[in-house]
């Protein structure tokens, strides 16, 4: 196991397996304009749409689904769910799923939009306050703090979760989210929702305790010990403390990023999390790790981990990344490739810009098979390109809210000369 390594070096990485990358990728003079294209054609489809559609697990929100009794148990719930995430034909309207807008999904917007419209880069009027309001409108009911929870009912291994259960995933998007809208505009109100968020993490959450540190659960109702949605609570509750300058955020925090940086692998890679069935090793949750590291590293001016983020990020860049841009969604195979490993590829490969030198090419590189391999015509993103077909279907936040949020950061990323 790798530890909090005492180092505050700016390090680079000596190997990789993208070094044989076509230069054609990232050297194309018209990037910039097929990046912009993009992001104009995606912003026109999710405002056209109402920043609202279908989720690969929105299954049970079916009014059909609760007139099949065959299913109305743990394990046919959770064998529906699979099958309508896994169908390439889409059933949902047959069934009679509406399309939701869905907070997470609101709280991905809410940040992307915010820097769509400094950039000015779309005409006319960004949404930006009536997706906050959104937003703010979605928050679980009934609950002494502010906290959100998925648009859907969801079923684990072991028990049903009910739609908008608030978890810690969603809850420090929708955080992160109101902190983002409170830079911008000073509204202090924004800031209240975002401390009762950090509250909510604080005293509404299961905590784990261990000599190395804490974990927090991903919902109020059973212990979990899940390294993103640690971290992302870690990283939360670091920020909060950087706007507000209140302590009592700033040792959970710490304590929290000890205990998931104490189960990091020698190798540099983060199982999904401790349970027995939890022990696979994907991308989009390695990036979630490694960007919740860098972050409360940075708002707590901390640079207890920089080892581990350089180990992490050597694991993630030899395990994900092919030649050709695509990702591997698991550490050991390839199929499928889906647009989420796309989208937080790009959005870590900026995010630890500075940290291991400049990776911004290769994140051109990956946006580029991106708009080549998974983008319509009609500016939206697919679902998950497999070996034989494509899954075309238009997820509103899996895909859409996360290459918007995506693409906007390399936007951003690129605009910067530094």
């Amino acid at each position: 196991m790798i530890g909090g390594n005492r180092s505050q070096a700016v390090a680079t990485l000596p190997h990789n397996n993208y070094h044989k990358m076509d230069r054609e990728l990232t050297n194309h003079g018209t990037f910039r304009q097929s990046l912009r294209k993009a992001i104009v054609e995606l912003f026109d489809y999710c405002r056209d749409n109402d920043f609202s559609g279908y989720d690969p697990y929105d299954g049970l929100n079916g009014r059909i689904f609760a007139r099949i009794p065959f299913f109305q148990n743990n394990l046919g719930r959770l064998v529906f769910i699979q099958l309508m995430k896994r169908s390439p034909v889409n059933f949902r309207a047959i069934l009679g799923v509406p399309k939701e807008p869905n907070p997470k999904g609101l709280a991905l917007f809410t940040s992307a939009l915010i820097d769509l419209e400094r950039l000015g880069i779309v005409e006319g009027v960004v949404p930006v306050l009536p997706v906050l309001n959104r937003l703010v409108e979605s928050r679980t009911r009934g609950t002494p703090h502010a906290c959100w929870g998925y648009n859907f009912d969801w079923q684990s291994r072991f028990t049903l979760i009910p739609k908008y259960t608030p978890n810690v995933i969603c809850t420090t998007f929708a955080g992160n989210a109101l902190v983002d809208a409170y830079e911008r505009s000073g509204d202090p109100t924004l800031l209240d929702l975002a401390m009762s968020a950090g509250d909510f993490i604080l005293n509404g959450l299961l905590i784990s305790e261990f000599k190395e540190g804490i974990c927090f659960s991903y919902t109020p109702h059973y212990r979990s010990l899940v390294h993103n949605a640690n971290l992302l609570a870690a990283a939360y509750l670091g920020r909060i403390h950087k706007v507000t300058g209140k302590g009592q955020y700033l040792e959970p925090a710490s304590k929290a990023v000890a205990y998931s940086v104490s189960r990091q692998e020698k190798d540099g890679s983060w199982p999904y999390g401790e349970d027995s069935s939890q022990r696979w090793i994907d991308g989009f949750h390695t990036g979630y790790n490694l960007c919740a590291l860098h972050r409360y590293s940075q708002y707590v001016q901390d640079p207890s981990y920089n080892e581990n983020m350089i180990s992490g990020f050597r694991y993630y860049l030899d395990h994900f990344f092919n030649t050709d841009g695509s990702l591997n969604y698991y550490n050991n195979r390839k199929y499928p490739i889906d647009i989420h490993s796309i989208s937080q590829a790009i959005n870590t490969l900026v995010e630890l810009y500075g940290l291991t030198g400049n990776h911004r090419e290769l994140a051109q590189a990956v946006c580029r098979w991106g708009l080549k391999n998974m983008k319509d015509e009609k500016g939206f993103f697919y679902y998950q390109k497999r070996k034989f077909y494509t899954n075309r279907i238009p997820y509103m936040r899996w895909s859409q809210a996360w290459m918007l949020n995506a693409l906007v950061n390399l936007e951003n990323a690129l605009s910067d000369p530094n």
